[in-house]
Protein backbone atom coordinates (compact mmCIF):
# COMPACT_ATOMS: atom_id res chain seq x y z
CA UNK A 1 0.00 0.00 0.00
CA UNK A 2 0.68 3.48 -0.64
CA UNK A 3 2.22 5.74 2.74
CA UNK A 4 2.21 9.19 3.45
CA UNK A 5 4.95 11.83 2.66
CA UNK A 6 6.30 14.39 4.14
CA UNK A 7 6.59 17.77 2.34
CA UNK A 8 7.61 21.14 3.45
CA UNK A 9 5.95 24.70 2.94
CA UNK A 10 6.55 25.94 -0.92
CA UNK A 11 7.89 29.11 -1.38
CA UNK A 12 8.83 30.28 -4.58
CA UNK A 13 11.41 32.03 -5.67
CA UNK A 14 11.29 34.98 -8.22
CA UNK A 15 14.28 35.93 -10.45
CA UNK A 16 15.46 39.28 -11.75
CA UNK A 17 13.74 40.00 -15.13
CA UNK A 18 14.55 43.14 -17.09
CA UNK A 19 12.27 45.57 -18.12
CA UNK A 20 9.50 44.74 -20.81
CA UNK A 21 9.88 45.31 -23.92
CA UNK A 22 6.72 47.40 -25.35
CA UNK A 23 4.49 45.60 -27.42
CA UNK A 24 3.91 48.04 -30.22
CA UNK A 25 8.18 47.71 -30.69
CA UNK A 26 8.15 43.75 -30.31
CA UNK A 27 5.57 44.02 -32.94
CA UNK A 28 6.07 46.97 -35.15
CA UNK A 29 4.01 45.44 -37.53
CA UNK A 30 0.59 45.94 -35.40
CA UNK A 31 -0.18 49.85 -36.18
CA UNK A 32 -2.31 52.07 -33.84
CA UNK A 33 -6.34 52.29 -34.45
CA UNK A 34 -7.43 55.81 -35.09
CA UNK A 35 -8.82 56.06 -31.70
CA UNK A 36 -8.64 59.44 -30.02
CA UNK A 37 -5.72 60.02 -27.63
CA UNK A 38 -6.56 60.41 -23.96
CA UNK A 39 -6.64 64.89 -23.22
CA UNK A 40 -6.81 66.16 -19.61
CA UNK A 41 -10.21 67.32 -20.56
CA UNK A 42 -11.34 63.55 -20.58
CA UNK A 43 -9.19 62.99 -17.08
CA UNK A 44 -11.43 65.49 -15.31
CA UNK A 45 -14.35 63.66 -16.43
CA UNK A 46 -13.33 60.44 -15.36
CA UNK A 47 -12.83 62.00 -11.68
CA UNK A 48 -16.06 63.56 -11.80
CA UNK A 49 -17.52 59.76 -12.04
CA UNK A 50 -14.78 57.70 -9.98
CA UNK A 51 -13.53 60.55 -7.81
CA UNK A 52 -9.72 61.13 -7.38
CA UNK A 53 -9.34 57.96 -6.02
CA UNK A 54 -10.52 55.67 -8.72
CA UNK A 55 -7.71 57.34 -11.10
CA UNK A 56 -4.72 56.32 -11.11
CA UNK A 57 -1.40 58.22 -12.85
CA UNK A 58 1.01 57.62 -11.38
CA UNK A 59 3.57 56.18 -13.73
CA UNK A 60 5.14 53.30 -10.60
CA UNK A 61 2.05 52.40 -10.17
CA UNK A 62 0.69 51.69 -14.04
CA UNK A 63 3.69 49.40 -14.68
CA UNK A 64 1.34 46.48 -13.00
CA UNK A 65 -1.58 47.31 -15.27
CA UNK A 66 0.61 47.64 -18.24
CA UNK A 67 2.45 44.63 -17.61
CA UNK A 68 0.83 41.02 -18.52
CA UNK A 69 1.80 38.05 -15.75
CA UNK A 70 4.03 36.24 -17.92
CA UNK A 71 5.97 39.94 -18.47
CA UNK A 72 5.84 39.51 -22.19
CA UNK A 73 3.84 42.33 -23.58
CA UNK A 74 4.01 45.67 -22.40
CA UNK A 75 1.20 48.60 -23.11
CA UNK A 76 1.73 52.31 -22.57
CA UNK A 77 -1.67 53.45 -21.19
CA UNK A 78 -1.25 56.45 -19.01
CA UNK A 79 -4.64 55.80 -16.86
CA UNK A 80 -6.39 53.22 -15.20
CA UNK A 81 -10.11 53.67 -13.94
CA UNK A 82 -11.77 51.95 -11.27
CA UNK A 83 -15.35 51.89 -10.69
CA UNK A 84 -17.08 50.69 -7.26
CA UNK A 85 -20.48 50.71 -9.37
CA UNK A 86 -21.99 49.37 -12.58
CA UNK A 87 -23.55 52.80 -13.26
CA UNK A 88 -19.70 54.41 -13.19
CA UNK A 89 -18.86 51.24 -15.48
CA UNK A 90 -21.79 52.74 -17.95
CA UNK A 91 -21.08 56.30 -17.50
CA UNK A 92 -17.58 55.77 -18.06
CA UNK A 93 -17.69 53.08 -21.53
CA UNK A 94 -20.83 55.59 -22.93
CA UNK A 95 -18.09 58.81 -22.61
CA UNK A 96 -15.46 56.76 -24.12
CA UNK A 97 -17.55 55.36 -27.19
CA UNK A 98 -18.80 59.02 -27.79
CA UNK A 99 -15.11 60.20 -27.85
CA UNK A 100 -13.66 57.07 -29.60
CA UNK A 101 -11.19 56.34 -26.57
CA UNK A 102 -10.12 52.69 -26.63
CA UNK A 103 -10.63 50.65 -23.45
CA UNK A 104 -9.29 47.38 -22.05
CA UNK A 105 -11.58 46.17 -19.48
CA UNK A 106 -9.20 44.18 -16.76
CA UNK A 107 -9.34 41.72 -14.12
CA UNK A 108 -6.61 40.49 -12.05
CA UNK A 109 -4.30 40.56 -15.14
CA UNK A 110 -3.63 36.93 -14.53
CA UNK A 111 -4.21 36.25 -18.37
CA UNK A 112 -1.60 34.03 -20.45
CA UNK A 113 -2.55 35.10 -23.84
CA UNK A 114 -2.18 39.63 -23.51
CA UNK A 115 -5.36 39.53 -23.11
CA UNK A 116 -5.90 41.75 -20.43
CA UNK A 117 -3.13 44.55 -20.79
CA UNK A 118 -3.36 47.22 -23.83
CA UNK A 119 -0.91 47.19 -26.79
CA UNK A 120 -0.56 51.05 -27.12
CA UNK A 121 -2.23 53.85 -24.82
CA UNK A 122 -5.55 52.57 -24.38
CA UNK A 123 -7.68 53.39 -20.87
CA UNK A 124 -7.63 50.47 -18.52
CA UNK A 125 -11.03 49.71 -17.22
CA UNK A 126 -10.07 47.74 -13.67
CA UNK A 127 -12.78 45.92 -11.99
CA UNK A 128 -10.89 45.73 -8.66
CA UNK A 129 -13.58 47.85 -6.98
CA UNK A 130 -16.23 45.74 -7.73
CA UNK A 131 -15.88 43.51 -5.30
CA UNK A 132 -18.86 42.28 -3.13
CA UNK A 133 -20.96 39.82 -3.00
CA UNK A 134 -24.79 40.21 -3.97
CA UNK A 135 -26.55 37.40 -2.72
CA UNK A 136 -25.87 33.22 -1.88
CA UNK A 137 -29.06 31.31 -1.79
CA UNK A 138 -27.91 28.61 0.30
CA UNK A 139 -30.97 26.44 -1.01
CA UNK A 140 -30.43 26.70 -4.80
CA UNK A 141 -26.68 27.15 -4.13
CA UNK A 142 -26.70 30.00 -6.45
CA UNK A 143 -24.48 32.93 -6.06
CA UNK A 144 -24.75 36.43 -7.42
CA UNK A 145 -21.33 38.50 -6.86
CA UNK A 146 -19.25 41.31 -9.02
CA UNK A 147 -17.12 40.84 -11.18
CA UNK A 148 -13.97 41.59 -9.36
CA UNK A 149 -14.44 39.10 -6.58
CA UNK A 150 -11.04 37.46 -6.25
CA UNK A 151 -11.76 33.47 -6.98
CA UNK A 152 -10.47 32.48 -3.64
CA UNK A 153 -12.56 34.71 -1.36
CA UNK A 154 -15.41 33.72 -3.41
CA UNK A 155 -14.37 30.14 -2.68
CA UNK A 156 -13.40 30.61 1.07
CA UNK A 157 -17.03 32.67 1.12
CA UNK A 158 -18.73 29.49 -0.31
CA UNK A 159 -17.04 27.21 1.95
CA UNK A 160 -18.31 28.88 5.29
CA UNK A 161 -21.43 28.14 3.27
CA UNK A 162 -21.23 24.50 2.60
CA UNK A 163 -20.35 24.95 -0.67
CA UNK A 164 -17.91 25.46 -3.30
CA UNK A 165 -17.11 27.69 -6.41
CA UNK A 166 -17.18 25.35 -9.68
CA UNK A 167 -13.71 26.83 -10.51
CA UNK A 168 -10.15 25.95 -9.67
CA UNK A 169 -6.88 27.77 -10.55
CA UNK A 170 -3.44 28.39 -9.69
CA UNK A 171 -3.92 31.88 -9.73
CA UNK A 172 -6.92 31.69 -7.69
CA UNK A 173 -5.63 33.89 -5.33
CA UNK A 174 -5.30 37.24 -7.75
CA UNK A 175 -7.77 36.56 -10.32
CA UNK A 176 -11.09 37.63 -10.57
CA UNK A 177 -14.37 35.97 -11.32
CA UNK A 178 -15.43 38.19 -14.37
CA UNK A 179 -11.98 37.47 -15.63
CA UNK A 180 -12.76 34.17 -15.25
CA UNK A 181 -16.46 34.24 -17.04
CA UNK A 182 -14.70 36.55 -19.53
CA UNK A 183 -12.09 34.02 -20.62
CA UNK A 184 -14.00 31.14 -19.92
CA UNK A 185 -11.39 29.54 -18.24
CA UNK A 186 -11.82 26.04 -17.48
CA UNK A 187 -9.37 24.78 -14.30
CA UNK A 188 -9.06 21.94 -12.39
CA UNK A 189 -12.82 21.08 -11.39
CA UNK A 190 -13.55 20.82 -15.35
CA UNK A 191 -13.75 17.25 -15.20
CA UNK A 192 -16.17 17.11 -12.13
CA UNK A 193 -18.23 20.18 -12.35
CA UNK A 194 -18.10 21.10 -16.04
CA UNK A 195 -17.24 24.39 -17.85
CA UNK A 196 -18.39 28.00 -17.37
CA UNK A 197 -21.14 27.80 -19.85
CA UNK A 198 -22.90 25.26 -17.81
CA UNK A 199 -22.59 26.73 -14.67
CA UNK A 200 -23.07 30.38 -14.78
CA UNK A 201 -26.31 31.69 -15.19
CA UNK A 202 -26.63 35.21 -15.98
CA UNK A 203 -24.23 37.82 -16.88
CA UNK A 204 -24.57 41.68 -15.88
CA UNK A 205 -22.42 43.71 -19.12
CA UNK A 206 -22.19 47.09 -19.77
CA UNK A 207 -22.42 47.12 -23.49
CA UNK A 208 -19.96 49.29 -25.61
CA UNK A 209 -22.73 51.85 -25.98
CA UNK A 210 -23.07 52.23 -22.12
CA UNK A 211 -26.08 50.36 -22.10
CA UNK A 212 -26.56 47.69 -19.15
CA UNK A 213 -27.40 44.39 -20.07
CA UNK A 214 -29.58 43.00 -17.02
CA UNK A 215 -29.44 39.14 -17.74
CA UNK A 216 -28.16 38.64 -14.91
CA UNK A 217 -30.93 35.67 -14.11
CA UNK A 218 -30.70 33.12 -11.38
CA UNK A 219 -33.33 30.62 -13.07
CA UNK A 220 -31.53 27.10 -13.90
CA UNK A 221 -34.05 27.26 -16.80
CA UNK A 222 -34.82 29.68 -19.19
CA UNK A 223 -36.22 28.85 -22.17
CA UNK A 224 -37.00 32.10 -23.73
CA UNK A 225 -34.95 33.74 -26.94
CA UNK A 226 -31.45 33.59 -27.53
CA UNK A 227 -29.09 32.43 -24.37
CA UNK A 228 -27.41 36.21 -24.69
CA UNK A 229 -25.06 35.59 -21.82
CA UNK A 230 -23.39 32.56 -24.07
CA UNK A 231 -21.78 35.34 -26.01
CA UNK A 232 -20.33 37.39 -23.36
CA UNK A 233 -18.50 34.02 -21.61
CA UNK A 234 -15.28 33.73 -23.63
CA UNK A 235 -15.47 37.20 -25.25
CA UNK A 236 -12.49 38.46 -23.47
CA UNK A 237 -13.75 41.89 -23.05
CA UNK A 238 -14.14 42.33 -26.63
CA UNK A 239 -17.88 42.69 -26.80
CA UNK A 240 -18.33 44.51 -23.37
CA UNK A 241 -17.49 45.03 -19.68
CA UNK A 242 -19.11 41.96 -17.52
CA UNK A 243 -19.70 43.52 -14.12
CA UNK A 244 -21.81 40.99 -12.41
CA UNK A 245 -22.06 37.10 -12.36
CA UNK A 246 -24.13 34.40 -11.36
CA UNK A 247 -23.51 31.18 -10.70
CA UNK A 248 -24.25 27.58 -9.58
CA UNK A 249 -22.54 26.44 -7.07
CA UNK A 250 -22.74 22.90 -6.04
CA UNK A 251 -22.48 21.50 -2.22
CA UNK A 252 -18.83 21.10 -0.67
CA UNK A 253 -17.81 18.10 -0.57
CA UNK A 254 -16.96 16.35 2.61
CA UNK A 255 -14.66 13.97 1.83
CA UNK A 256 -11.25 15.02 -0.71
CA UNK A 257 -8.39 13.10 -0.81
CA UNK A 258 -5.13 13.39 -3.18
CA UNK A 259 -3.08 10.79 -4.64
CA UNK A 260 0.28 11.63 -6.49
CA UNK A 261 1.41 8.86 -8.72
CA UNK A 262 4.86 7.98 -10.84
CA UNK A 263 4.20 5.95 -14.01
CA UNK A 264 6.55 5.01 -16.40
CA UNK A 265 5.30 6.29 -19.84
CA UNK A 266 2.52 8.39 -21.37
CA UNK A 267 0.64 5.31 -22.84
CA UNK A 268 1.06 4.38 -18.88
CA UNK A 269 -0.72 7.84 -18.19
CA UNK A 270 -3.51 6.86 -20.24
CA UNK A 271 -3.87 3.74 -19.54
CA UNK A 272 -4.40 4.71 -15.47
CA UNK A 273 -7.28 6.94 -16.42
CA UNK A 274 -9.21 4.40 -18.30
CA UNK A 275 -8.61 2.41 -14.95
CA UNK A 276 -10.10 6.29 -12.05
CA UNK A 277 -12.91 6.19 -14.62
CA UNK A 278 -13.93 2.79 -14.19
CA UNK A 279 -12.84 2.09 -10.79
CA UNK A 280 -13.45 5.51 -9.04
CA UNK A 281 -16.38 6.69 -11.31
CA UNK A 282 -18.19 9.04 -9.30
CA UNK A 283 -15.96 10.15 -6.90
CA UNK A 284 -13.28 11.34 -9.50
CA UNK A 285 -12.75 15.30 -9.43
CA UNK A 286 -9.32 15.53 -11.02
CA UNK A 287 -7.13 13.61 -13.43
CA UNK A 288 -3.78 15.88 -13.76
CA UNK A 289 -0.45 14.52 -15.32
CA UNK A 290 2.69 16.27 -15.45
CA UNK A 291 6.02 15.35 -17.14
CA UNK A 292 9.34 15.07 -15.13
CA UNK A 293 10.47 18.09 -16.86
CA UNK A 294 7.76 19.74 -15.40
CA UNK A 295 8.60 18.59 -11.25
CA UNK A 296 12.20 19.66 -12.39
CA UNK A 297 11.11 23.51 -13.06
CA UNK A 298 8.72 23.40 -9.34
CA UNK A 299 11.99 21.94 -7.80
CA UNK A 300 14.24 24.21 -9.00
CA UNK A 301 12.25 27.62 -8.34
CA UNK A 302 10.49 26.51 -4.75
CA UNK A 303 11.53 24.20 -1.30
CA UNK A 304 9.14 21.66 -1.55
CA UNK A 305 10.46 18.41 -0.83
CA UNK A 306 9.64 15.73 -3.72
CA UNK A 307 6.63 13.43 -3.71
CA UNK A 308 8.48 10.33 -4.56
CA UNK A 309 11.61 9.63 -3.82
CA UNK A 310 12.36 7.98 -7.26
CA UNK A 311 12.16 9.73 -10.40
CA UNK A 312 9.58 9.10 -12.94
CA UNK A 313 9.00 10.38 -17.01
CA UNK A 314 5.56 11.20 -15.64
CA UNK A 315 3.23 12.07 -12.80
CA UNK A 316 -0.34 11.78 -12.31
CA UNK A 317 -2.35 13.80 -9.51
CA UNK A 318 -5.75 12.17 -8.97
CA UNK A 319 -8.39 13.74 -6.51
CA UNK A 320 -11.48 12.03 -5.58
CA UNK A 321 -14.19 13.94 -3.41
CA UNK A 322 -17.66 12.66 -2.42
CA UNK A 323 -19.87 12.43 1.03
CA UNK A 324 -18.17 9.40 2.92
CA UNK A 325 -14.65 9.00 3.47
CA UNK A 326 -14.50 5.96 4.54
CA UNK A 327 -16.40 4.66 1.41
CA UNK A 328 -14.03 7.37 -0.84
CA UNK A 329 -10.95 6.05 0.56
CA UNK A 330 -11.62 1.99 0.57
CA UNK A 331 -12.71 2.86 -4.04
CA UNK A 332 -9.13 4.91 -3.87
CA UNK A 333 -7.13 2.46 -2.23
CA UNK A 334 -8.32 -0.42 -4.57
CA UNK A 335 -7.82 1.27 -7.24
CA UNK A 336 -3.94 2.60 -6.26
CA UNK A 337 -3.65 -1.64 -5.32
CA UNK A 338 -4.87 -2.60 -8.75
CA UNK A 339 -3.08 0.14 -10.20
CA UNK A 340 0.45 -1.00 -8.88
CA UNK A 341 -0.40 -4.56 -9.09
CA UNK A 342 -1.14 -4.24 -12.95
CA UNK A 343 1.91 -2.11 -13.17
CA UNK A 344 0.76 0.63 -14.81
CA UNK A 345 1.27 2.71 -11.59
CA UNK A 346 4.96 2.62 -10.45
CA UNK A 347 4.71 4.30 -7.41
CA UNK A 348 2.45 6.78 -5.52
CA UNK A 349 1.48 8.38 -2.24
CA UNK A 350 -1.62 9.55 -0.86
CA UNK A 351 -2.61 12.46 1.50
CA UNK A 352 -2.98 12.00 4.82
CA UNK A 353 -4.26 15.59 5.90
CA UNK A 354 -4.98 18.83 4.41
CA UNK A 355 -1.76 20.06 4.43
CA UNK A 356 -0.33 17.36 3.09
CA UNK A 357 -2.90 17.41 -0.11
CA UNK A 358 -2.81 21.35 -0.59
CA UNK A 359 1.27 20.67 -0.95
CA UNK A 360 0.53 17.95 -3.39
CA UNK A 361 -1.27 19.69 -5.43
CA UNK A 362 1.31 22.35 -5.08
CA UNK A 363 3.25 20.32 -7.80
CA UNK A 364 0.85 20.77 -10.01
CA UNK A 365 -0.47 24.38 -9.29
CA UNK A 366 3.70 25.88 -9.58
CA UNK A 367 4.26 24.73 -13.10
CA UNK A 368 3.14 27.81 -14.33
CA UNK A 369 4.55 29.86 -12.62
CA UNK A 370 8.17 28.12 -12.30
CA UNK A 371 8.08 27.88 -15.81
CA UNK A 372 9.06 31.29 -16.46
CA UNK A 373 11.17 32.07 -13.31
CA UNK A 374 14.25 31.27 -15.57
CA UNK A 375 13.53 34.88 -17.69
CA UNK A 376 10.32 33.77 -20.11
CA UNK A 377 7.77 31.36 -21.00
CA UNK A 378 6.06 30.68 -24.07
CA UNK A 379 2.78 28.67 -23.56
CA UNK A 380 0.47 27.25 -25.21
CA UNK A 381 -2.61 25.66 -24.19
CA UNK A 382 -4.20 23.37 -26.71
CA UNK A 383 -6.91 20.77 -26.92
CA UNK A 384 -6.10 17.56 -29.41
CA UNK A 385 -7.16 13.75 -29.37
CA UNK A 386 -5.95 12.13 -25.93
CA UNK A 387 -4.05 9.46 -27.94
CA UNK A 388 -1.81 12.58 -29.57
CA UNK A 389 -1.68 14.95 -26.48
CA UNK A 390 2.08 14.30 -25.36
CA UNK A 391 3.50 14.14 -28.77
CA UNK A 392 3.27 17.42 -29.06
CA UNK A 393 5.56 18.05 -26.78
CA UNK A 394 8.02 15.61 -28.24
CA UNK A 395 7.92 16.94 -31.69
CA UNK A 396 8.32 20.41 -30.35
CA UNK A 397 11.13 19.56 -28.02
CA UNK A 398 13.01 17.63 -31.18
CA UNK A 399 12.55 21.01 -33.29
CA UNK A 400 14.07 23.40 -30.89
CA UNK A 401 16.87 20.60 -30.54
CA UNK A 402 17.58 20.56 -34.08
CA UNK A 403 17.77 24.49 -34.18
CA UNK A 404 20.19 23.81 -31.39
CA UNK A 405 18.08 26.32 -29.13
CA UNK A 406 17.85 24.26 -26.07
CA UNK A 407 21.09 24.16 -23.29
CA UNK A 408 22.24 24.63 -20.33
CA UNK A 409 24.30 27.80 -20.36
CA UNK A 410 22.78 30.84 -21.31
CA UNK A 411 24.45 30.90 -24.75
CA UNK A 412 20.68 29.43 -25.03
CA UNK A 413 17.97 30.91 -25.10
CA UNK A 414 15.60 27.98 -24.60
CA UNK A 415 16.31 26.10 -20.60
CA UNK A 416 13.22 23.21 -21.87
CA UNK A 417 9.81 22.25 -22.76
CA UNK A 418 7.84 20.65 -20.65
CA UNK A 419 4.34 19.11 -20.92
CA UNK A 420 1.49 19.02 -18.03
CA UNK A 421 -2.55 19.72 -18.02
CA UNK A 422 -5.87 17.90 -17.79
CA UNK A 423 -5.83 14.64 -19.17
CA UNK A 424 -9.76 14.82 -18.02
CA UNK A 425 -10.73 17.12 -20.73
CA UNK A 426 -7.70 16.45 -23.10
CA UNK A 427 -6.37 19.56 -22.24
CA UNK A 428 -2.55 19.93 -22.53
CA UNK A 429 -0.22 23.10 -21.42
CA UNK A 430 3.32 23.02 -23.35
CA UNK A 431 5.80 25.46 -21.69
CA UNK A 432 8.40 26.77 -23.59
CA UNK A 433 10.87 27.90 -20.70
CA UNK A 434 13.27 30.88 -21.72
CA UNK A 435 15.92 32.66 -20.33
CA UNK A 436 14.83 35.60 -22.78
CA UNK A 437 12.36 36.38 -25.35
CA UNK A 438 13.92 35.95 -28.91
CA UNK A 439 12.49 36.35 -32.32
CA UNK A 440 14.15 33.27 -33.34
CA UNK A 441 12.57 31.04 -30.87
CA UNK A 442 8.90 32.41 -31.51
CA UNK A 443 9.55 31.68 -35.67
CA UNK A 444 10.60 28.13 -34.63
CA UNK A 445 7.22 27.64 -32.59
CA UNK A 446 5.03 29.45 -34.76
CA UNK A 447 3.36 28.53 -37.01
CA UNK A 448 4.43 25.21 -36.33
CA UNK A 449 2.42 24.76 -32.91
CA UNK A 450 -0.65 25.82 -34.56
CA UNK A 451 -0.27 23.65 -37.30
CA UNK A 452 0.12 20.58 -35.90
CA UNK A 453 -3.00 21.19 -33.60
CA UNK A 454 -5.23 21.91 -36.71
CA UNK A 455 -4.06 18.63 -38.53
CA UNK A 456 -5.24 16.55 -35.83
CA UNK A 457 -8.08 18.73 -35.50
CA UNK A 458 -7.40 20.38 -32.53
CA UNK A 459 -7.86 23.48 -30.75
CA UNK A 460 -5.40 25.98 -30.23
CA UNK A 461 -6.89 27.37 -27.56
CA UNK A 462 -8.68 25.27 -25.21
CA UNK A 463 -8.94 27.22 -22.07
CA UNK A 464 -6.68 30.56 -21.66
CA UNK A 465 -8.33 32.10 -24.61
CA UNK A 466 -6.70 34.28 -27.76
CA UNK A 467 -5.73 37.55 -26.30
CA UNK A 468 -2.93 38.86 -28.29
CA UNK A 469 -0.74 36.28 -28.55
CA UNK A 470 -2.59 34.58 -30.45
CA UNK A 471 -5.16 36.66 -32.88
CA UNK A 472 -3.90 35.60 -35.89
CA UNK A 473 -3.85 32.07 -35.60
CA UNK A 474 -7.50 31.84 -35.11
CA UNK A 475 -8.05 29.62 -39.01
CA UNK A 476 -6.12 27.38 -37.35
CA UNK A 477 -9.13 26.10 -35.28
CA UNK A 478 -12.15 27.99 -36.93
CA UNK A 479 -13.01 28.18 -40.60
CA UNK A 480 -13.45 31.25 -42.47
CA UNK A 481 -17.23 31.45 -42.65
CA UNK A 482 -16.89 31.36 -38.39
CA UNK A 483 -14.45 33.81 -38.27
CA UNK A 484 -16.86 36.11 -40.40
CA UNK A 485 -19.69 35.66 -38.30
CA UNK A 486 -17.80 36.38 -35.43
CA UNK A 487 -16.85 39.49 -36.81
CA UNK A 488 -20.23 40.54 -37.81
CA UNK A 489 -21.27 40.27 -33.89
CA UNK A 490 -18.26 42.05 -32.56
CA UNK A 491 -19.14 44.91 -35.02
CA UNK A 492 -22.74 44.82 -33.90
CA UNK A 493 -21.76 45.45 -30.45
CA UNK A 494 -18.61 47.71 -31.17
CA UNK A 495 -19.27 49.33 -33.93
CA UNK A 496 -16.46 51.70 -33.00
CA UNK A 497 -14.10 48.77 -32.22
CA UNK A 498 -13.57 50.55 -28.59
CA UNK A 499 -13.53 46.98 -26.36
CA UNK A 500 -10.25 45.86 -26.13
CA UNK A 501 -8.48 46.16 -29.70
CA UNK A 502 -5.60 44.78 -31.13
CA UNK A 503 -7.11 41.37 -29.75
CA UNK A 504 -9.17 38.39 -30.69
CA UNK A 505 -8.89 39.09 -34.60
Amino acid sequence: MVSPISVLGARVQYSSVANVQLTSETYPEIQRGDYAKLTDEDIAHFKAIVSESGVVTDADDLVFYNEDWMRKYRGMSSIVLKPKTTEQVSQIVQYCNEKKLAVVPQGGNTGLVGGSVPVFDEIVLSLANMNSVRSFDPVSGILVADAGVILEVADQYLAERGHIFPLDLGAKGSCHIGGNVATNAGGLRLLRYGSLHGTVLGLEVVLPNGKILNALSSLRKDNTGYDLKQLFIGSEGTLGVITGISILCPQRPKATNVAFLGVESYEAVQKAFVHAKAELSEILSAFEFMDNKSLKLVQDHSDLARPLEDEYPFYVLIETSGSNKDHDDAKLESFLENAMESEVVLDGVVSQDETQLKNLWMWREFIAEASGKGGGVYKYDVSVPLKDLYSLVEDVTARLNEHNLIGDSDEFPVIDSVGYGHLGDGNLHLNVAVRRYEKKVEKVLEPFVYEWISKRSGSISAEHGLGFAKKNYIGYSKDQDSIDLMKAIKSQFDPNHIMNPYKYF
